[in-house]
Formats: C-alpha cells, structure tokens, sequence
C-alpha cells in the first residue's frame, strides 16, 4: 500500500509494544491520507495510529474536543491580559484585539461564540463596531464593557446591537456569569450543565455520552469529537478543510473520502432513526447541523 512516490514501511519503535506500530517514510512518519480505494479497514488504522504532534505515535485518550472561541476587544494591555487568563483557565480559547478595526476584521472573518468589547477604542469606537458588526450579519453576543454606567449609556449601547453590558470596575465572577449565560444562547446552542443539546439531541462532552429522544448512542472516539464541533457551531455551513484542521489536525487533501465516510457514519447513528433530521449536507460547500425550517 502507497501513498504518493514514498514507499510505505511498517515498523516498530525500538522498546514499544506491538500495538504501536506506526507509519513511516524514508523522511517522517506521517498518517497517510484515505483515498477512495483504500480498504475499509483502513480507517481504523487511522484512528489507532497517531502522528508525532499527537503524542509521539500513542493512540489518543479520547477525542480532541475543540474549545468555544471568544474574541476580547480591549485598548488597556492590563486589562485585556486579566480577562484572557482568567478566561483561558476556565477553559476558554480567547482571541484578543487592541482596537476597533482589528475587532472588526477578526469578528468577519470567523465565528465567534462571544465578542466582549470597550467601548472607548482606538480605530472604531465599541458603539460602531456593533452596529458594523449586526449591518454584516455577525450573530455573536456581544458584551460592552465601558466606566459608562448610566442608566442611559446601556441604553444607547443595547440599541447599538449589544446584548449585554458591563460596568467597569467589575469583579471576574461577574463577567465569567454573563459570558456563561450569554453563550448559552449564542447561534441557538443550549447548555444543559456541561451538555450540548439540539432538538432532542444531547452531547454530554465531560461524561463522553450522547443520546437522542433519551437513548443513548454509540459513538465511537472521531464520531464524539465531529459531532461535538458540529454541536458547537451548529446552524452554520462548515467546509470540509475546516472539520479536516479541527477534527483530524491534517491539511485537507481533495482526494481523501475520510471525511465523508465519517459524516455518513454519525448521520446513520444519530439522524436514521428519528426525526427531525438534523446533519444536512450543503453541497459543495459542506456540513450544518441544524433542525431543518
């Protein structure tokens, strides 16, 4: 078995046992991209065997579940460092921005389950970065945070598309309650605890189960971490090389069906059987879970 010009050699670390068999090439090892003629069982040689930057070719414990983004706009260096670690430890991935400009760049160019934002910036002040931002057709919540604090300036920020507002100085426990309960309802995505939920549908993503219409389904480690992202971004059209960076940590290669196959493996566990079918495939663009108008 090939893949492009290298010849493929199996072969054994020294020291380990026989089940860390991994691929290997004269230059690296590497996973070699699943073609259309390639064997079934193949793709369970894929999920065992893993590259070097996952763990030194040690199958992975479980899926790789990728964290909910938020985006903070903040012009006081301290102030922005304080909010991204305490986020991240609580588990966030946080982009950051120092100005209204590079905050609007970064909000159009992807999707965010928060946008939490000053409003006295440099560039674009946080009142026309949200009206920019709803006139562009970003859904993300967005929470101002300003010394403002009238009863007049929430007004005039809420008008301005923000759907929450903060007072400076705040305590962390305050703005970490508003970023939980904003985000719950970002893009329709419903947190029951720690779960993700869509119609009947439920991904429970510290206890590793899901279940539809209350009964559970097997998923296996791949399947979990597709749906787990798909569950994160649901209602919006995600492109295959998007789910081959998250999912698979590979450039998506045009010739490789691996993704496919996977789609249609969650789709007869999670959508042939029930109603209404969630996992719609728009073609030529991607994948979207959502309950269907």
């Amino acid at each position: 078995m090939g893949c492009g010009s290298a010849p493929l050699v199996l072969s054994r670390r020294p020291g380990r046992a026989a089940h860390k068999t991994v691929l290997k090439t004269p230059k690296r090892q590497f996973i070699c991209p699943v073609r259309p003629f390639v064997p079934t069982y193949w793709f369970s040689l894929q999920e065992r065997f893993q590259d070097k930057r996952n763990g030194a070719g040690w199958p992975r414990i479980g899926p790789a579940l990728p964290p909910m983004k938020l985006l903070v706009i903040e012009d006081e260096v301290k102030t922005l460092h304080s909010i991204r670690q305490g986020l991240e430890e609580q588990q966030w991935e946080v982009d950051v921005a120092y100005d209204g400009t590079m905050g609007y760049q970064l909000a159009t160019r992807q999707t965010y389950a928060l946008i939490i934002s000053d409003i006295i910036l440099p560039g674009m002040n946080g009142l026309d970065l949200c009206r920019h931002l709803r006139t562009a057709g970003v859904t993300s919540p967005i929470l101002l945070l300003t010394a403002l604090g009238t009863t007049d300036d929430k007004i005039t920020g809420l008008d301005a598309g923000a759907d929450d507002y903060l007072a400076k100085p705040f305590e962390f426990r305050e703005l970490l309650a508003r970023v939980r309960a904003l985000t719950r309802r970002s893009g329709g995505l419903v947190y029951t605890g720690s779960a993700l939920t869509i119609a009947d549908l439920e991904l429970n993503p510290d206890a590793k189960t899901v279940t539809r219409a209350g009964k559970p389904i097997n998923l296996t480690a791949k399947e979990f971490a597709l749906l787990d992202y798909l569950l994160r971004h649901q209602g919006r059209v995600i492109a295959k090389a998007e789910l081959a960076e998250k999912i698979w940590d590979v450039t998506f290669d045009t010739g490789t069906n691996v993704i496919e196959v996977y789609i249609n493996f969650l789709r007869r566990k999670i959508d042939r059987d029930f109603e209404p079918k969630l996992l719609h495939t728009q073609i030529g663009m991607g994948y979207v879970l959502k309950v269907q108008a």
